[in-house]
């Protein structure tokens, strides 16, 4: 049984071929930054803080791609999660 488990455990899937971020998932945020911007062609759309030590980065591109950065007050940013067809919603009256 533990043969199997550890065979299983080898077999990449599919999410983790083709992981978008498999490249980058964390690195100084200054060249974070730059790299969502040249490469990529975001800009940092939306911010907000998590705690004192975090704060969440939205990054858009024109074309609907986005990126979610974690930048971590030691000068460090982590990619959490991308997606494409962002789009912005303006806020709903409370009904």
């Amino acid at each position: 049984m533990r043969f199997v488990l550890s065979l299983l455990l080898l077999v990449p899937t599919a999410a983790a071929a083709t992981s978008p971020i498999a490249d980058v998932l964390c690195e100084p945020s200054a060249r974070m930054s730059e790299r969502l911007s040249r490469q990529q062609g975001a800009s940092l759309t939306s911010t907000g803080l998590r705690d004192p030590e975090q704060v969440m980065e939205v990054w858009t591109a024109e074309n609907g791609a986005w990126t979610m950065v974690i930048a971590y007050s030691t000068g460090t940013s982590c990619i959490v999660a991308m997606g494409e067809h962002w789009a912005s919603v303006p806020p709903r009256d409370p009904a």
